[in-house]
């Protein structure tokens, strides 16, 4: 699925800025990413990736600009529906099953249709650990449970931070296989890279963050 003429970006920003302790981290920016399409964030450490991502998913304030989703303002209750962030903590509890966790967020999140969190830990390659605690997990094996934590969302927009951290190189496919599979269905992903990886084979731009943000066609 692609935009229309008529069709809003699913994710929109417009004179986006924010500043830590009165020092600019980022902007005022301009941003928007459509179904069927990837936005990749790039930029050195400290260039404020992680930071806008935050922004746009709503945990920081940002000190000036506007946000819509879907061609609305982007209050609370729209991100919550539109937004999954997956950031660098796996925000899993750590004493309970995998495929506990995953009960647990569905019930709080909601999960995308004809999707099951068993079949979830099957696709990011955690079947037969369904009763493993987290905190028995390995730092490869979190990143994958956040993974089927964030397939199992029906939030059409993606927020991903460093998604390929922590992975050996099928899981960096797993990564790529999932994006590509979201956006074909209509979804839109933000994925911040320090460029070390390849970008997921899809339909893509990429956002530089630096002393000036610049936003390139792929």
């Amino acid at each position: 699925m692609t935009a229309t003429l008529n069709t809003p970006p699913l994710l929109y920003a417009r004179g986006l800025r924010f500043t830590r302790n009165d020092d600019p981290v980022f902007g005022p920016l301009d941003l928007h990413v459509d179904a069927g399409e990837a936005l990749l964030v790039q930029g050195g450490n400290g260039a404020g990736k992680t930071t806008l991502l935050r922004v746009l998913a709503g945990l920081l304030r940002a000190d000036e600009g506007t946000i819509q989703i879907d061609g609305r303002a982007a209050g609370a209750g729209d991100r919550s529906r539109y937004i999954a962030y997956l950031g660098h903590l796996p925000a899993l509890k750590q004493d309970l099953g995998t495929l506990e966790n995953l009960h647990v967020l569905c019930g709080l999140q909601g999960r995308r249709v004809r999707q099951m969190p068993g079949n979830a830990l099957a696709i990011v390659g955690l079947a037969g650990y369904e009763d493993t605690l987290v905190r028995q997990l390995s730092a490869g094996q979190k990143k994958r449970l956040s993974l089927a934590r964030l397939w199992l969302s029906p939030a059409p927009v993606w927020l991903l931070d460093e998604p390929y951290a922590n992975l050996d190189l099928d899981g960096i496919n797993l990564v790529n296989r999932m994006i590509s599979a979201h956006l074909r269905s209509g979804g839109a992903a933000l994925v911040t890279t320090h460029g070390a990886y390849a970008a997921p084979p899809v339909r893509n731009r990429t956002l530089t963050l630096g002393s000036a943000a610049v936003e390139a066609a792929a």
